[in-house]
């Protein structure tokens, strides 16, 4: 992943489509290209069965955020730090953990023009 400077935003956020989230997900987290590949495919296939767009809409929603965090690194970091954390084992820990995962993906689903999940 490259690096922002000043606590910037790697990349704009972008379109949610298909083509765009891919796109930037090959600039902020190729690691993750696998695994958006085989969910698109996924989605695609329930959209097919179901004759339903609902799994593409929510493949393009859990995505566009996934997006919206990692390319703010520090925000990714804050993110997986309260995921680890979440494990700890001492329950009032992982509870202030889950509701700071819980802020951050709120944030991101605002930011993505997205309701509350």
């Amino acid at each position: 992943m490259t690096t922002s400077a000043a606590g910037q935003p790697l990349i704009p956020q972008p379109p949610a489509t298909v083509a765009a989230l891919r796109q930037a997900i090959r600039q902020i987290a190729p690691a993750a290209l696998t695994a958006f590949t085989r969910e698109l495919d996924q989605a695609a296939d329930q959209s097919r069965q179901a004759s339903d767009l609902a799994p593409l809409q929510r493949f393009i929603a859990q995505w566009a955020v996934y997006v919206h965090i990692q390319r703010q690194p520090a925000l990714a970091a804050a993110l997986r730090s309260w995921e680890d954390s979440a494990e700890s084992g001492d329950a009032a820990h992982a509870r202030q953990a889950a509701s700071e995962i819980g802020r951050i993906l709120d944030q991101a689903h605002a930011a993505v023009g997205l309701p509350s999940r």
